[in-house]
């Protein structure tokens, strides 16, 4: 009788088991990939030279330009690629990020971060920085990080692009990305974006450049299917 109970016992253990891992199998298989890269129709202006004013021996180790419109072959980096609005999908990861700024010059360019998750930004030039981020939606951020403050911690809840400037070295600049659901990217030298385990549904995809705007494209996602989305600027 304890022979036959241990049994059954470990049969239906088995059969939930398996059952499970169906259920995680599926859910990893379901939704779609929207994939595709951002390209720049034209010829693109020599990136321009930024001229360094001020604490020299920190900031001017090395040549900076203008990262505003940086084109690569054609590809175009530093764009925005999200979905505003999405019912369902996975859980958005709170994922900690860092902001550097390191020579005086902000790293990433455009630093894109889940809403909630906390941003790190560091100040390894040994002068005074100021991070001063010109939100409408968050509360504005003008806070002094200085030389003996490495570290600095900050959080944004809302989902906004915000510009992002350093009062004190005029030529620092750049922009900060706080996404409010897991379907967002921000594209490379090479102009790719991927956004992965979309749920199944047609979408208004935003595609965002600081200069050159902002494109809306509808895609529709298929479960187990890419769909290819190729944008194009124009200078």
């Amino acid at each position: 009788m304890d022979r036959r109970f241990s049994l059954l016992v470990a049969l239906v253990f088995a059969m939930t088991a398996a059952l499970a891992f169906g259920a995680v199998q599926t859910a990893m298989a379901a939704g779609g990939t929207i994939s595709g890269a951002v390209a720049f129709k034209g010829d693109a202006p020599k990136p321009k030279k930024l001229k360094i004013t001020k604490d020299k021996k920190a900031c001017d180790k090395r040549p900076k330009f203008d990262s505003s419109l940086v084109v690569k072959d054609g590809k175009l980096a530093n764009v925005v690629v999200y979905i505003a609005e999405v019912k369902g999908g996975k859980a958005l990861e709170k994922k900690a990020v860092t902001l550097d700024q390191n020579g005086c010059e902000y790293q990433p360019h455009v630093l894109a971060v889940a809403a909630g998750a906390d941003v790190t930004i560091l100040n390894p030039d040994k002068v005074l920085h100021n991070i001063h981020t010109y939100s409408k939606i968050n509360k504005p951020m003008n806070r002094a990080q200085p030389k003996f403050k490495k570290k600095l911690k900050v959080k944004f809840d809302k989902p906004e692009i915000m510009e992002v400037k350093c009062d004190v070295h005029g030529w620092m600049g750049g922009w900060i990305f706080v996404a409010g659901n897991p379907y967002y990217s921000v594209t490379g030298e090479d102009g790719a974006f991927s956004l992965t385990d979309v749920p199944a549904g047609k979408y208004q995809v935003q595609i965002w450049h600081e200069k050159l705007g902002t494109q809306t494209r509808e895609v529709e996602v298929k479960d187990g299917e890419t769909a290819k989305l190729d944008v194009e600027f124009a200078g």
